[in-house]
């Protein structure tokens, strides 16, 4: 794939406050970044790969890449996407690639020489992925084996209370930080993910919001951006969730929006 067109010098100033520092706490710094159509569409149907962002807005997201220890999915967008989860500005040093992490609780990605991650990290371009299974999920040592030969690990996560299917966000985040020894992390979906991190309970674990709004609609059908509505103290429903310290950047036909939740609406 072709390098990522330049930045100007004011978009490299315009991300910087929202950049990841020490936390000193029991989770990663975490940011939570995104692109959406107009309607607030993340892709026109499930799994299917749409191509939002322009040439300078994905080149920003590479930028992103570089200042976070880990880069982490969920399974829907392994399986779509089949990203390489990697920097591609030249010159980046493999010090500087976010390590990917993929979140598959039943261990249903099946990841082969092929697999643009696995080659990725092969090759040197970026570091080798993290995979994210519940602790009853199955062995699978074939794809065990993919993933450990090129350096990466199989994480197994205690199963969540009552055999829920997920984890909570805190938990998740916590083993990231402990097991994982991930200090910050930068957050790119896909739909679940998202909004599970935008609801109301959810918000005090994210530090950054970085959101590239593109010029298009969608159209109904298309995998939203919309967190769980949220009931306010009189009973009434009240705005799912809020930003503060907002910035705004247009680069080329896209803008992006840089913030902070505010957690206390």
């Amino acid at each position: 794939m072709s390098a990522p067109t330049p930045l100007p010098p004011t978009a490299t100033t315009f991300l910087t406050p929202y950049l990841p520092h020490p936390t000193g706490g029991h989770y990663p710094f975490t940011t939570l970044t995104y692109a959406v159509s107009l309607d607030s569409h993340l892709s026109l149907s499930p799994g299917t790969q749409t191509h939002l962002s322009g040439p300078l807005s994905k080149s920003l997201t590479h930028h992103l890449r570089t200042h976070h220890a880990a880069l982490l999915i969920g399974l829907t967008t392994a399986l779509s996407d089949d990203p390489g989860l990697n920097s591609r500005i030249p010159g980046t040093p493999l010090s500087a690639q976010p390590t990917p992490i993929i979140l598959d609780p039943r261990f249903r990605w099946t990841p082969t020489a092929t697999t643009r991650v696995i080659r990725t990290a092969a090759s040197g371009a970026g570091k080798p992925p993290y995979v994210l299974v519940r602790a009853d999920a199955p062995e699978h040592a074939d794809k065990t084996a993919v993933i450990e030969g090129v350096g990466g690990r199989v994480f197994r996560v205690p199963v969540p209370p009552g055999g829920a299917e997920r984890w909570e966000w805190d938990v998740l985040l916590r083993f990231i930080r402990r097991e994982c020894g991930v200090e910050s992390v930068m957050v790119e979906g896909g739909g679940e993910v998202v909004n599970a991190l935008l609801e109301a309970r959810n918000q005090k674990l994210v530090d950054s919001v970085v959101v590239t709004v593109a010029p298009v609609y969608l159209g109904r059908g298309g995998v939203n951006v919309s967190p769980l509505g949220r009931i306010g103290s009189e009973g009434r429903r009240v705005p799912a969730a809020r930003f503060r310290d907002v910035a705004w950047c247009v680069l080329g036909d896209d803008v992006v929006m840089a913030a902070r939740p505010d957690v206390e609406i």
